[in-house]
C-alpha cells in the first residue's frame, strides 16, 4: 500500500474501474523495483483485474537534449523491457524520433484507461508537463512521490539551511522509514494480458531494441545535440546496481575520510542512476542499513548534527548526509517554490552583498565561450571543466571551487548563475536535478551563512580559491588526467 501522503489528486476526472486496462506512466521513476509509482499501478490493476501498460517515452524536445542523455535513458529503457518482458505486464517504450511527433500518445492510451498514475518531480520540465496531462486525459491522473526517504508533502515549507532541515528531518523521518517500497512488486502479480492497440502502434510505434542498443551513431538521425557525445558509463538499471555494489564493496569504509581527494575514488558515482531514476534512494538506504546492521532503534536525540543521528559507523553517516539531508533539502525547496532556478530566490543577504559588489573590477572575465571550452588562467578550473565535458561530471569537491570561480570570472553574478545553469544542465548526466540547484544556488549562497571577511566580489558569500584547494586536496594527477588538450 502506498502511503497517503505520496500521492497527489492531478485532475477531477474520475476513476473508471471497467475500463480496460491500467496505465503507468514512467517519467522520472524508471525503474523495475523500489517504486512507488509502478507499486500504486499495479494495486489498481490488481484490485480491478485489468491488464497493466507502463508507458515510457523519450522526448526530443526538452531542453539540453542531447546524445549524452538520450543515450543513458535509453539504456534505462533497454534494461526496463528485459525486466518487463515476462512479468505479465505490457511495456511501451516510445522514443519520439520528431519534435511533436509524440503528441496525443498519452491521451490515446488513456482512452480506456482506469486510471493513470504518473511520478511526481518537483523539477525540471515535468511540473509544467504533468499540469497540461492533468488536463489532457479523460481519466484521473495521481501522482506518485517516489523521490526520497521523507516525502515531499511532509513539510509545507522551505528550508533555508542544511542544518534546521537537518532538525526537521531528524525528528520527521522515523515515521517514514517503515514505508519502504516494494523490493520488487511485480514478482508475485499475476494480471491478465493485453496487445496494445493496433491504431496507436501504427502511429505511434514502439521503440525497436536496436534503438534502445544504439550507440551515437544510432542518434543521428533524432532532433537532438550531437555535439554533447554519451560517457563511457552505461546507464540504466544494472549498471546503477552494479555501481551500488561497487561503492558498499569498495568504497564506504574510505568515504568520511578521502571523499574530498579528487585523485582517490571514493565518491558514490551514484547521482545520475538516482537523478533518472534507476535507482531509488529507499534502496540505497536499505542497502547501507543492511551493510551496517542498523535498526530503527540505533536513531539517536533529534538535535540536527550531521554525525551521529543514525548510529552507524563514520563512513556510512558521510554518505547518508549527501543521500538524505543534501539530496532532500533541494527536493523540498523544488516541491514548495517555482523559483527555484531565479536568481532572486537566494536568501536576502546573499541578494545584498552580491548586489553591493556586483561592479567590483574582475582581474579576469570570461564569456559563456571561454567557459566551456575550459580555456580560463587557471588550470585547475580548465581540468574541472574538462572532466564535465568528457565524464558528464565532476569531483564533488572540485564542483564547488568550479562554482566559485564562474562567480568570480564573469561580468556578474547573474551572469554566473546563467553560466553554471548552461554548463551543468548541458554536460552534467546528473544535472537539471533539484541536487543540481541545490549545488549551483549554494556557490551564490543558498544554505549558506555570511562569511568574513568581505572580499571583492563575493562579499560575504563564502570564498575559495583554487591555491587553497591545491593545498587541501591532492591535485597533481587530476591535472594531468584531465589537462586541456592542445
Amino acid at each position: 500500500m502506498v502511503p497517503n501522503m505520496r500521492l497527489r489528486r492531478c485532475n477531477d476526472a474520475p476513476v473508471r474501474p471497467g475500463a480496460g486496462h491500467v496505465l503507468y506512466w514512467m517519467t522520472s521513476a524508471r525503474r523495475t523495483g523500489w517504486n512507488l509509482g509502478l507499486q500504486r499501478a499495479l494495486d489498481h490493476a490488481t484490485e480491478w483485474d485489468r491488464p497493466l501498460v507502463v508507458l515510457e517515452a523519450l522526448r526530443c524536445d526538452y531542453p539540453w537534449a542531447s546524445d549524452r542523455l538520450h543515450r543513458f535513458v535509453l539504456q534505462g529503457m533497454r534494461d526496463n523491457a528485459l525486466a518487463l518482458a515476462e512479468g505479465g505486464v505490457t511495456y511501451f517504450p516510445y522514443v519520439e524520433p520528431s519534435r511533436g511527433a509524440g503528441r496525443g500518445l498519452l491521451g490515446a492510451l488513456a482512452e480506456d484507461a482506469c486510471v493513470v498514475v504518473t511520478d511526481d518531480y518537483p523539477a525540471f520540465f515535468l511540473p509544467r508537463m504533468l499540469r497540461s496531462a492533468a488536463e489532457a486525459v479523460p481519466v484521473r491522473l495521481e501522482a506518485v512521490d517516489s523521490n526520497g526517504l521523507l516525502p515531499l508533502r511532509a513539510s509545507d515549507r522551505v528550508f533555508p539551511t542544511a542544518y534546521s532541515f537537518r532538525r526537521f528531518l531528524h525528528r520527521a523521518l522515523p515515521e517514514h522509514l517503515d514505508d519502504l517500497p516494494t523490493a520488487d512488486p511485480l514478482a508475485d502479480a499475476a494480471l491478465p494480458e493485453m496487445e496494445l492497440p493496433a491504431a496507436i502502434v501504427r502511429r505511434w510505434p514502439s521503440a525497436d531494441a536496436s534503438l534502445l542498443e544504439s550507440d551515437d551513431d544510432g542518434l543521428r538521425p533524432l532532433p537532438i545535440d550531437h555535439s554533447v557525445s554519451s560517457v563511457a558509463y552505461e546507464g540504466g538499471r544494472v549498471a546503477g546496481l552494479r555501481t551500488l555494489d561497487r561503492f558498499l564493496d569498495a568504497r564506504l569504509d574510505r568515504y568520511a575520510d578521502e571523499r574530498n581527494q579528487p585523485e582517490e575514488d571514493v565518491t558514490s558515482e551514484l547521482s545520475p542512476y538516482l537523478h533518472f531514476g534507476h535507482v531509488s534512494a529507499h534502496e540505497v538506504f536499505d542497502a547501507v542499513a543492511d551493510r551496517e546492521g542498523w535498526n530503527e532503534g540505533q536513531l539517536g536525540e533529534p538535535n540536527g548534527s550531521r554525525k551521529g543521528w543514525w548510529g552507524m559507523s563514520e563512513p556510512a553517516e558521510a554518505f547518508l548526509d549527501e543521500l538524505v539531508t543534501w539530496r532532500e533539502v533541494g527536493f523540498n525547496r523544488c516541491a514548495l517554490s517555482d523559483d527555484y532556478d531565479r536568481y532572486e530566490s537566494l536568501p536576502e543577504w546573499a541578494l545584498t552583498t552580491l548586489d553591493d559588489h556586483a561592479d567590483d573590477p574582475r582581474d579576469h572575465a570570461y564569456d559563456l565561450e571561454r567557459f566551456e571550452n575550459a580555456t580560463t588562467h587557471d588550470p585547475l578550473w580548465n581540468a574541472a571543466q574538462v572532466q564535465l565535458r568528457r565524464e558528464g561530471r565532476i569531483h564533488n569537491y572540485l564542483r564547488m571551487l568550479w562554482g566559485k570561480k564562474i562567480l568570480e570570472w564573469s561580468a556578474s553574478p547573474r551572469d554566473a548563475l546563467d553560466v553554471m545553469i548552461e554548463l551543468n544542465n548541458k554536460y552534467a548526466v546528473d544535472g537539471r536535478d533539484p541536487n543540481s540547484y541545490s549545488g549551483i544556488f549554494w556557490v551564490l549562497g543558498r544554505y549558506d551563512r555570511a562569511w568574513g571577511p568581505e572580499r571583492p566580489i563575493f562579499g560575504k558569500v563564502r570564498y575559495m580559491s583554487s591555491e587553497n584547494t591545491a593545498r587541501k586536496v591532492r591535485v597533481k594527477e587530476y591535472l594531468r588526467r584531465y589537462a586541456v588538450q592542445g
